[in-house]
This record gives structure tokens, sequence and C-alpha cells, in this order.
């Protein structure tokens, strides 16, 4: 982790501006072809889940202002690598909030997932022992399709992206699941958004 010059930033005046607001998160909702991605866990036995937020997560650690971060009202740090923290649902159709550490190879990222999901199985724990920022929150909603979501905040300046993930329908032969991403204005705008739109599709694509 290191600290970003806020003084030369070339986005220094967006965000001291958007830093002073309330809420200054912004959400956008995309629709994204996940039909070789849905193949290829069929065909490998994979979890579908497991497939798509490993797509997701390698997306969101090819662009940098995600892992930027708001430190102590008006710092921003840079991690090194984000990591996953999805809801899980226990059979009792409660959730525990996950942290997935981050690796580029499935099978190791796979691994991690299926010990948090134990974890959580085997726990009333809503956070996991691990709990710290350098992460994207992830919300899998399968049940309903949507255009628009919104993420809830408890209040005090916050700066960890939301990503949440719709059902997959079938439109035109293809399979194709919305993308909800809501991020912190003071720290990305519009473009760096639709720069891991772009990488979580080429991602999807590539099985």
């Amino acid at each position: 982790m290191k600290k970003l010059n806020v003084a030369t930033w070339n986005r220094r005046k967006h965000f001291e501006f958007f830093n002073t607001f309330q809420d200054p998160f912004f959400a956008v909702a995309a629709p994204m072809d996940v039909t070789k991605a849905y193949e290829f866990a069929k065909a490998s036995g994979n979890s579908f889940f497991a497939v798509y937020l490993h797509d997701c997560m390698q997306a969101v650690n090819s662009v940098e202002a995600f892992k930027y971060r708001i430190e102590n009202e008006d710092e921003v740090v840079i991690h090194e690598a984000i990591h996953a923290s999805s809801t899980i649902m226990r059979p009792n159709k409660t959730f525990g909030f996950s942290f997935i550490d981050y690796d580029a190879n499935f099978e190791i990222f796979k691994q991690n997932l299926e010990k948090e999901k134990e974890r959580i199985f085997n726990s009333d724990e809503l956070f996991p022992p691990k709990n710290t920022e350098d992460c994207v929150f992830c919300s899998a909603l399968p049940w309903t399709s949507f255009t628009g979501h919104k993420e809830p905040f408890h209040g005090k300046k916050e700066s960890v992206p939301r990503i949440a993930f719709s059902k997959m329908e079938v439109k035109n032969d293809k399979k194709i699941m919305t993308v909800s991403v809501s991020v912190n204005h003071a720290l990305m705008d519009g473009y760096h958004v639709g720069q891991f739109t772009e990488k979580f599709q080429e991602y999807l694509l590539k099985h």
C-alpha cells in the first residue's frame, strides 16, 4: 500500500469537490454477455458464481482507480491488490459477509472462496475475521433481473466500491447478466467505470 500524492494528482480538484459530499457515490448498471463463462462453468464442473466473480476481480485489479481508498478524511492510499467481500447465503437464507483473497490463478481463488463459504456455513457471524477496506463489496441477486440498483451506506465517509450481479437471462441466444457498479466520485469517474466494465466483459469472453 502506498499514498497517492493528492497535491499533484490531475484529479485533485475533482477529489476535493466530491470529497465534501455527504453521498459522493454514483452508480451505473451494464448488461454483460456471460454465455462463454456460463458454458465454461458447466463444462468444467465449476460454480458459475466462482467463475464470474473471479473474472470480475481480475477486472477490478486491472483498473488502478478501483484500488484507491480514502483514509483520514482527505488522504488517498493505493492498495496493491483488491479482494472480494461477497455476501454468501446460508442454507437458512441468512447471509454472512466474506473476505475472499484475490489470486489471478482461478484454482487458488476458488479454494479461497470455498474456505470462506465453509466458514460462513458453520457460523452465524455476520462479518469475517479479516474485514479491511482493500476489497470490493459484492452482492449476487440471482432471483431477480434489474436495470438499476442502490446499495446501502452507513453514513460515515466510504470509498469501497459496490458491485451487484443480477439474475441471468437469455436474450437473442445470449446469456445476459446485468452488473451494477457503485463507486465514490471523489476517486473515479465514468471513464474508470467504463474501463472496468470493458475489462470485465473481456474476461467473461475469454473462456
